[in-house]
């Protein structure tokens, strides 16, 4: 197997990259370099996104069992649409924190993980002060009046939220006043924050709090300030979709709904400029409790997956991911080898390399998945890390031969990872790569 190069990648994202993999979970960047069996999707992927960007809305969802790679294919996805100058962000849907038929909830969450390439984190401030100043300075140079142009470029959000502009102009106010508590309350509350003083709303003349009626609004408002700060776009995640399954009847029966009339918003274009992806188990799709609970919504979203994969349709409503086979496996092991030893001085990298050879890789991917009954699709996440404690090892300790001395602990009790270094693992869902 040829040595997967990881080119210009500045030490501080192989450092976060190689951690991520030591705690068991999927990089936040840095994907590109760990991407096995993804690269049909990368043309369509990035055509999509590009509609996106010239004010199209967009669907997508992503299918596959566990341990076919899910969260590191919407998490890949993400770093394209971040390249690609979109805003991006993950929510993960839940009964009692985010359920999906409260969009005012999903909203709050979008506004909470909301990330950029300038603000990795947290966005959403810098992102509305960066639409204000645009104003400004659009408005000082058509010699016009900034509320004006408030009012006009949120115009199509007016009409169904109108306090959402009426908000902003409150808050620019407070900025300008340096009135910073009431700002820090405005801004709260566009973000959908609960519990803002009643002093807040008078300042700016709004009332009352978010609810899941003009939640539309203000994500159309929100992706409007994302384009007008120098944003294409909104890549939005909902992850793990496939607990609605779990949910009371009522609950799911109203996530089932919104899901369809999101669908339907975005064919109908009122929503340009967002990308919103889903991502869920073949039984979500395809199961008595999933979206056949609603059968408007499964005619939506079918596609038909019987034939050989190497046909499947990457444009598609729906992509499927494969489970990892061993020669998968394989190559993704030693691209986290490649990855580790590119940060070594030349000859830590030889010997190391040396060590860790593609031949010992691929004996531990055996070893793994064996110590997993086989199962080799549940068993990324788990070989990752274990690769990386054994290239870990082996430059620590000089003498270290891993054919030797390194034993693999991984025990499957009832399907669950429960032994070191897996302990209180309780569900397949933890142990997705």
């Amino acid at each position: 197997m040829g040595r997967h190069s990881s080119g210009t990648l500045s030490p501080a994202r192989r450092r976060n990259i190689l951690q991520a993999l030591r705690r068991g979970t999927v990089p936040s960047d840095g994907l590109d370099q760990l991407a096995v069996g993804l690269d049909h999707l990368g043309p369509v992927i990035d055509d999509e996104l590009s509609s996106v960007a010239a004010g199209a809305g967009m669907f997508k969802a992503i299918r596959g069992e566990y341990g076919s790679g899910k969260t590191f294919a919407s998490r890949w996805i993400e770093q394209r649409a971040l390249e690609a100058d979109l805003a991006v962000a993950e929510v993960q849907i839940s009964e009692t924190d985010t359920p999906l038929h409260k969009l005012e909830t999903v909203y709050r969450r979008t506004t909470e993980e909301l990330r950029t390439t300038a603000s990795p984190t947290r966005a959403f401030r810098d992102v509305l002060d960066a639409w204000l100043a645009t104003v400004d300075i659009d408005a000082e140079a058509a010699g016009r009046d900034r509320d004006e142009l408030i009012e006009e470029r949120l115009s199509s959000v007016a009409q169904v939220a109108p306090v959402f502009p009426l908000a902003l102009r409150g808050y620019l106010r407070a900025v300008e006043e340096d009135e910073a508590e009431i700002a820090d309350g405005l801004a709260a509350w566009l973000g959908g924050q609960g519990n803002v003083s009643s002093t807040v709303k008078r300042y700016a003349g709004i009332k009352g709090e978010l609810d899941k009626f003009t939640a539309t609004g203000f994500l159309r408002g929100l992706i409007e300030i994302l384009r007008g700060a120098g944003q294409a776009g909104l890549l939005l995640v909902l992850d793990e979709v496939e607990t609605l399954q779990r949910m009371r009847t009522d609950t799911r029966e109203k996530s089932l709904n919104a899901l369809r009339q999101w669908l339907d918003e975005i064919s109908n274009d009122r929503y340009p400029g967002l990308y919103l992806l889903i991502t869920g188990t073949t039984a979500f799709f395809e199961g008595g409790q999933g979206i056949k609970r609603l059968q408007p919504l499964y005619d939506r979203l079918r596609v038909d997956f019987s034939g050989d994969p190497r046909w499947d349709n990457p444009r598609a409503v729906q992509i499927r991911l494969q489970s990892f086979d061993h020669e998968r496996l394989v190559e993704a092991g030693c691209r986290v080898r490649d990855l580790f030893i590119d940060g070594l001085a030349e000859s830590e990298a030889a010997r190391v390399g040396a060590t860790v050879s593609d031949e010992y890789v691929a004996s531990l991917a055996e070893a793994v998945a064996g110590e997993l009954g086989g199962r080799i699709g549940v068993a990324p996440r788990i070989f990752l890390r274990t690769v990386v404690d054994v290239l870990d090892r082996v430059e620590l300790h000089a003498d270290f031969d891993p054919r030797v001395h390194y034993r693999i602990l991984v025990r499957p009790t009832k399907g669950i990872m429960d032994d070191p270094p897996h302990r209180g693992v309780s569900n397949p869902d933890d142990i997705e790569p």
